[in-house]
Formats: structure tokens, C-alpha cells, sequence
């Protein structure tokens, strides 16, 4: 077996290291000023109002949720194709999430699917940009304009790219970005939040702080120990040693865009004309920030993705599933009803995509490794 090639892994370089220890040599390790400096400058490198700093993607989705007042009763539109946090936060609310179904060449949320699916009770829509690629936002925006809804962006895969000329973080009313290892930037754990009006902006920071209306650095600097919590909130800070790397890691984002976009322009290159196996499309006008490399598997030609997963995990190649449709999860299934049949192109999209590896630190002669691997699993006869 040669060299073993993850999905994707974090970028870490001395200087990262180098604010990290900084930061825990420092007065505050949490609610400190790092936490504002990093929600300024993330602000201003994606062009938005606000930006409201917390613990993880999935709590910055679910601040989202809370501060437009999703409850009991609301039902918010998400696409069937994400990871299952996008529904999650609904329901964390009491909400109930409504899945549409998404585009079979981009698998990016339907429109036309989304305007079967409205009713009344219609809340949000949460619009995910998939494996990196920007959604529609102007007929997404026309549409919940009219219809006096919200529009959140799930750009959990998305941050450093674009949609024409505007960045993504500025494209809908809010904007949630995860910075897990596996994404664009990490700082551990932790996400952020953009907002269009300050008052989101103030609720998300109540809702990370237990609902308070101050954080322990506030208090000391006004010289009190009162407090009050005015809703109910939870524990979703993020320390000050994580932005100290998210400080660090921000001006490079363009730069491992830029290489992810190279990568994927390679795997173009290479794949064309292997058949059985093609990309996802990309539409014009949409930019892409490529957090994934998603091919289809033609169950006709091939022998199938399940088996050339198999096949080239053996190979010490990192390959990967992006996802199994939320309303198929047994949780979704039980408890609101789903199931096989609700979204249909999703669900034929789950059957035979594959994520290729893809991350700054890759080199072309992976790429090319990568692709022998999977034209090599791809020949073989359908019996393992």
C-alpha cells in the first residue's frame, strides 16, 4: 500500500502555532478581546455587517434559528442533500424542518421543489451551498422577498467563494460558516455567524452567553458582578485561543481557495471522458470554494459506488460520502414521518456519489494517484 491520502486535513503552519501559544499566555482564554478582533476582521474579509463569533458550525446555525425567533408551530425549508446539524437546528427550536429536494447536476437546493413545500407556517429557508458551490441567491431572494420569509446561507462549505460579484457572508440575511478542521479554515472548533442588521447580531451574542446580557469581560470592565438573563440561551462561546488561530488562518483563505480550485481543475482535467464517473456541474455566475470534490458513479458502467468505496479505502485512499439524506435518518423517520420516495433526486444522488480527497496541502502527482486508483477500481468486475 503506498502513501495514505485523508479527504481532507487542517493546514497548520508556525505562525499559527506561534498566536495560539501567545494567546494562552494571555489574561483571558475565553470572552477576551481576541473574540472581537476575529469577529471584526471576519466581518470585513467577507464584505458583512456583523459577525458573531461561536463554538461550532452547528452553533452557528442554531444561533441563526434563535435569533429569528424560530419556535413551536414554524416550519423552516431545508434541502434533503446536507449534513444532518442543517435540520437539527429547526428542531432545536421546536421547529419543524420541511426537506426539498435539489438539483440532480448540482444537488443544490430546488427552487421549484422549495415553492411546492411552502405553507403558511413557512418560517426560513436554509439554503446550503454544497461542497463549496454557491446557490441561486437571486431567485432565492426574489422568492422569499415575496413571501416575507428569511433566507439563511448554510456556508459551512462555502466561505471564499463568491456569486458574481458579491462574497459569500453577504448573500442572505444570515450566514453560518463552520471552521472545523476539514473546512476552508479551522480554529478547532467554531463557527460564525454574518448578519444583516445589528439586531440578530445582538441576539446571537446573547444566545451564546446562557442568554445574558453581558460576558465576564464586560462585567469587569464596568466594575459589576450583575447580570441578567433575559432569554434562554446556551453555552456556545468560543475562546480566545481558537480566534487567535482564526486570526491567523483568515488571510490565507484566499490563497488554499485559489489551490482547492487548481486541485478540482486537475481532477477536471483527468476525468474527462472516464466513463462512468463525471463531476457535479457548476453554474455560471456561481463561484466555488471546492471544501469537496463530488463525483457520480454510474451504477451501469461501474460496479458500483459502495464497491469502489471500498476498493480504494483498501488503497489507502481517503474517499468519502457526502451525505446520506437527512430525511432518511431513522431520528427524522420516527419522529416527523420521512421517508424514501420524499426527494427523490437526493436520494438517487446518495446512491452513487463519492467525495475525492481535496486540501491545500495535496500535491498534482496525488491527484493523478488518486484518479489511477479510482479508474483501477472502476475496471474491476463487479465481485469484490
Amino acid at each position: 500500500m503506498g502513501k495514505r491520502i485523508p479527504y481532507s486535513r487542517q493546514c497548520i503552519d508556525r505562525i499559527d502555532i506561534s498566536r495560539v501559544v501567545t494567546a494562552l499566555h494571555s489574561e483571558y482564554l475565553t470572552t477576551g478581546p481576541r473574540v472581537e478582533e476575529f469577529e471584526h476582521a471576519f466581518a470585513e474579509a467577507v464584505g458583512a455587517e456583523h459577525a458573531v463569533a461561536v463554538s461550532s458550525g452547528t452553533a452557528a446555525l442554531h444561533a441563526s434559528m434563535a435569533a429569528l425567533g424560530i419556535g413551536p408551530g414554524d416550519e423552516v425549508i431545508v434541502p434533503a442533500m446536507t449534513f444532518a446539524a442543517t435540520a437539527n437546528c429547526v428542531v432545536y427550536q421546536g421547529g419543524t424542518p420541511v426537506f426539498c429536494d435539489v438539483e440532480p447536476d448540482t444537488l443544490l437546493i430546488d427552487s421549484a421543489d422549495m415553492v411546492r413545500k411552502l405553507t403558511k407556517r413557512t418560517r426560513a429557508v436554509i439554503a446550503v451551498d454544497y461542497a463549496g458551490q454557491t446557490c441561486g441567491y437571486d431567485e432565492l431572494e426574489n422568492f422569499v422577498d415575496q413571501e416575507n420569509i428569511a433566507l439563511v446561507a448554510d456556508a459551512c462549505h462555502s466561505l471564499g467563494a463568491e456569486y458574481y460579484s458579491r462574497r459569500v457572508g453577504t448573500l442572505a440575511n444570515l450566514t453560518a460558516f463552520s471552521f472545523h478542521p476539514v473546512k476552508v479554515m479551522t480554529t478547532g472548533e467554531g463557527g460564525m455567524v454574518t448578519a444583516d442588521n445589528r439586531d440578530y447580531a445582538n441576539k446571537m451574542r446573547a444566545f451564546r452567553n446562557h442568554g445574558i446580557d453581558a460576558d465576564h469581560r464586560q462585567r469587569a470592565e464596568i466594575g459589576t458582578w450583575r447580570y441578567a438573563a433575559h432569554t434562554l440561551g446556551y453555552n456556545y462561546r468560543i475562546t480566545d485561543f481558537q480566534c487567535a488561530l482564526g486570526m491567523s488562518q483568515l488571510p490565507k483563505v484566499e490563497g488554499w481557495v485559489g489551490r482547492r480550485r487548481e486541485i478540482a481543475a486537475l481532477y477536471d482535467e483527468l476525468l474527462t471522458n472516464f466513463d462512468g464517473v463525471r463531476p457535479l456541474n457548476r453554474a455560471f455566475g456561481r463561484g466555488h470554494a471546492f471544501h469537496l470534490y463530488v463525483v457520480r458513479i454510474d451504477p451501469e458502467i461501474t460496479p458500483g459506488r459502495d464497491a469502489i468505496f471500498s476498493r480504494m479505502r483498501k488503497a489507502g485512499i481517503g474517499v468519502n460520502v457526502h451525505y446520506i439524506p437527512v430525511h432518511l435518518h431513522p431520528y427524522y423517520m420516527m419522529n416527523f414521518g420521512t421517508r424514501r420516495g420524499d426527494c427523490p433526486m437526493a436520494e438517487k444522488a446518495y446512491d452513487e456519489i463519492l467525495s475525492l480527497p481535496i486540501f491545500p496541502g495535496m500535491e498534482d502527482v496525488d491527484v493523478a494517484d488518486i484518479v489511477d486508483d479510482l479508474r483501477a477500481a472502476s475496471e474491476q468486475g463487479s465481485e469484490s
